[in-house]
């Protein structure tokens, strides 16, 4: 009996072409390309939430910095004197007080700074 091997790979595929959708016509319709991008494509995005954590701490530390300098202090000895005391807030903590709640902030600045 003869077997016919077209619907394996029509499902692989229609797999590539699925997880291709909304890249550029020849990476989108060409397996080979698709295949390609996509690779890439995962590449990247493995790269970029790597980048986001670093890209958002650094907006936390501007965040705190900006907010301890109203405070007359600087980050670095603001951070220095949390651990000083052993407040264990995070920057991401701290920076979200420093922006919604700045009377908040500026009493743990006041309580930590001496």
């Amino acid at each position: 009996m003869r077997v016919k091997r077209g619907t394996t790979s029509h499902k692989r595929h229609n797999k590539i072409r699925k997880a291709t959708k909304g890249f550029s016509h020849p990476n989108r319709v060409s397996i080979k390309r698709g295949r390609q991008a996509l690779i890439k494509s995962l590449q990247f995005a493995t790269r970029d939430r790597k980048n986001k954590k670093r890209s958002l701490r650094e907006l936390w530390n501007t965040r705190i910095n900006a907010a301890a300098r109203l405070n007359e202090t600087t980050y670095s000895k603001f951070m220095f004197s949390l651990k000083q005391n052993n407040v264990e807030l995070d920057r991401k903590v701290l920076s979200e007080l420093a922006v919604s709640e700045p009377k908040a902030f500026s009493k743990i600045v006041k309580t930590v700074i001496k």
